[in-house]
């Protein structure tokens, strides 16, 4: 008989490490960029101002397939805004493996992509974090850019003052600040984690050398002109020009695409990453299926590995 690994959610979260997370994240990213992944732009299907459900499809080399479904409900209050399931497949004979939350791996994969990309793009030298939005992605952030960075201080601003104040306990080096701009004025890194539809930072408000991170704006633009035309620009893949959203980022429709760098160039050598020191620096993220294939595997092999999760029969 036929049987599927069913993985709960706290299953995931206590079997994927972060620090491996980083690194099979950066892999993904650099297979992508050389032609070895395959993975079509994402779809979505509207539920009138409500929310998106979003597939997403993927295969990596040496990681398989996965299909992830994802809902984006922002105005959520008793559930996560972004809830998904995943899905791996073997790709020897294309069998299911394996089905996981993946709610958790949507965070914290964005989080560890974001990371990725400062590790490789930020000043070696950055001590300040800013981090705009206090929710699930804000989480994510705090938990692995200081993985990346010894930053000194760690700032952390949102629209609701409870949430700032909870996110910012958990961090020995965080403390609340008052507002987006106080937050974002003199920091060396800023990552924006919100689900806004007009700009939440500006360009005046960065220091010279800054690294800019935003992974939210599902719904409308998060960064604002002025920013990406002082920047050099980083993205994942240069379809989030060259497609429309939910696949596409708002901020970068109709972006001239010599202007993109993908990550994975920069991991793989093949194009700079940060030029000089005082360079501003942008990365775009629009999420990607590659990073939920490299989360995945690693959970579903350290599943296999403990003999953990629930074999379920098909």
């Amino acid at each position: 008989m036929n049987r599927i690994l069913y993985l709960s959610r706290a299953e995931v979260e206590r079997l994927l490490d972060v620090d491996a997370l980083l690194d099979a994240l950066a892999r993904a990213l650099a297979s992508l960029s050389a032609g070895g992944a395959s993975a079509p732009p994402r779809i979505g299907a509207r539920v009138p101002d409500r929310g998106v459900l979003g597939a997403m499809v993927g295969y990596v080399p040496g990681s398989g397939m996965e299909g992830k479904l994802v809902s984006v409900f922002p105005h959520n209050r008793a559930r996560p805004s972004h809830q998904a399931l995943i899905a791996l497949f073997g790709e020897e004979d294309g069998a299911p493996l394996a089905l996981m939350d993946g709610t958790y791996i949507t965070a914290i994969r964005t989080g560890g992509a974001a990371a990725v990309a400062a590790r490789a793009i930020a000043r070696e030298d950055a001590k300040v974090l800013a981090i705009l939005g206090a929710g699930a992605q804000g989480d994510s952030h705090l938990e692995t850019f200081p993985r990346v960075r010894d930053f000194a201080e760690i700032r952390v601003a949102s629209r609701d003052a409870g949430k700032a104040a909870a996110l910012a306990a958990r961090h020995a080096r965080a403390r609340v600040a008052a507002s987006f701009e106080a937050a974002v004025r003199g920091a060396d890194v800023v990552a924006c984690c919100t689900d806004a539809r007009e700009p939440v930072i500006r360009r005046e408000w960065l220091k010279a050398g800054a690294h800019v991170s935003s992974v939210g704006g599902t719904f409308g633009p998060e960064l604002d002109a002025g920013t990406l035309a002082a920047a050099r620009i980083f993205v994942e893949w240069r379809g989030a020009a060259t497609h429309p959203p939910p696949a596409g980022a708002h901020e970068l429709q109709g972006f001239d695409v010599d202007r993109l760098t993908e990550v994975g160039e920069v991991l793989s050598g093949t194009r700079p990453g940060r030029r000089f020191a005082d360079e501003l620096t942008v990365y775009k993220s629009t999420g990607h299926a590659v990073e939920d294939l490299a989360a995945a595997r690693l959970v579903y092999d350290r599943a296999c590995a403990q003999g953990a999760g629930v074999q379920l029969p098909l």
